[in-house]
């Protein structure tokens, strides 16, 4: 039988705010992680499993200032973890923390490591989205010839070609809300939820911040558009000429139904049979399928084809799995999705997602893999399919079987 990849723990920490008032800002990012390492310790009960880790592989969106230079190997020493091998930091957009997590598996695959820890890390309060810049920030010719356009004009033109209201947009809003904001009061986050203590080993952090109990659809009709600015600076015109069937850009996503900022760290312990046999653990769930897609730069839709990708790989049907969950950037790529699917309410993002709980980008895959996994274990269901939009035309999706 094919070497296969097992999830033996997964875990994340709160979700805290990235902007304003920032919840998690006294943490500096290699603290986040070095912390969420040393869990793996308590929880496993092996003081000596960074002597067992092949390699740590960490996604950061904003791989720059506090969380640059290879911090996953930083991260490795700052834990006392200097004999676990390796050190990894990656960066593919959004979809970094879920791509280091396939990466991973695929290295468990091919034979080239047994047991990896990968995940993701964002803290935007400290590390501004922008501040490693590139060619598709600052280089005009890039930007033009490559047809990119940011996401949140992106998700707009896809709002406007798929016949989307701001009523439907801040519907799925509020739902994202009240299903976070149900899910934490009752208790489904706390299986996979680090608390995060400061150096004297005071709480700094138990619960994801973000959700908020009094929004309203009233409120949210009261926002203003997000990137109307942004699309009037050319991109609306460049959306217009890559697609002349389209013939505008309605503008509507507010902050409301896009994801906040925020701050956080996800990581998954994975491994070969032989791993968990050392270990004396049992997987919780095995790597099925992963899949990459791309889409023209201009679009923001790719993730439709990555899940299809993926289930194609798993030689599985859509039916076939029994929970979805997809990244909500934005209102409208995830209705998109949804729909397209025909996937029922009970079924997908059913903890809520990234508009309530926010989006620390490099992290969010991971956190996703988290509520994806917990659910299937507190239902008693088997599949479960995880699938991110990220910028300049890429997605990507991920199935997972529960075991245990």
């Amino acid at each position: 039988m094919p070497t296969q990849a097992f999830i033996y723990d997964v875990l994340r920490s709160p979700r805290g705010r990235g902007q304003g008032t920032a919840d998690l800002y006294e943490v500096k990012p290699i603290d986040l992680l070095s912390q969420c390492l040393q869990a793996f310790q308590r929880r496993t009960d092996r003081p000596d499993l960074p002597a067992a880790i092949d390699d740590f592989v960490v996604g950061v969106n904003t791989p720059a200032g506090d969380q640059g230079y290879n911090i996953a190997r930083a991260a490795l020493l700052k834990a006392g973890w200097a004999q676990a091998r390796g050190g990894l930091q990656l960066n593919r957009f959004n979809t970094s923390g879920l791509e280091a997590i396939n990466l991973a598996a695929a290295r468990i695959t091919a034979g080239y490591g047994k047991t990896i820890i990968a995940g993701g890390l964002e803290c935007m309060s400290r590390v501004p989205t922008y501040l490693n810049s590139g060619p598709m920030m600052n280089d005009p010719a890039t930007v033009i010839n490559s047809h990119y356009i940011p996401q949140g004009v992106a998700a707009d033109l896809v709002a406007s070609t798929y016949g989307l209201s701001q009523e439907d947009l801040d519907k799925f809003a509020l739902r994202s809300h009240r299903r976070a904001l149900a899910a934490r009061e009752a208790g489904h986050f706390s299986k996979s939820l680090e608390t995060i203590y400061d150096v004297n080993g005071l709480v700094i952090l138990d619960h994801d911040t973000l959700p908020d109990a009094d929004l309203n659809l009233e409120a949210l009709a009261e926002r203003s558009p997000r990137f109307a600015e942004m699309g009037l600076a050319g991109f609306n015109e460049m959306a217009l000429h890559r697609f002349p069937l389209v013939d505008h850009v309605t503008h509507l996503h507010t902050t409301g139904n896009t994801s906040p900022a925020a701050d956080g760290c996800a990581l998954c312990l994975l491994g070969d049979a032989a791993a968990g046999e050392a270990l004396g653990l049992k997987p919780r769930a095995r790597i099925r399928a992963v899949a990459l897609s791309t889409v023209d730069a201009t679009l923001l839709t790719g993730g439709l084809n990555a899940a299809e990708l993926a289930l194609g790989q798993a030689g599985l049907e859509r039916q076939d799995i029994d929970l979805w969950e997809f990244n909500e950037s934005f209102a409208a790529p995830a209705i998109r999705f949804q729909r397209e699917l025909d996937l029922s309410d009970d079924q997908y993002n059913a903890l809520g997602g990234a508009i309530s709980l926010g989006e620390p980008l490099g992290a969010v895959g991971g956190m996703m893999l988290c509520h994806l996994l917990d659910e299937l274990e507190r239902r008693d269901l088997a599949l479960g399919s995880l699938t991110i939009d990220a910028g300049a035309g890429l997605a990507v999706s991920t199935i997972i079987e529960r075991l245990a």
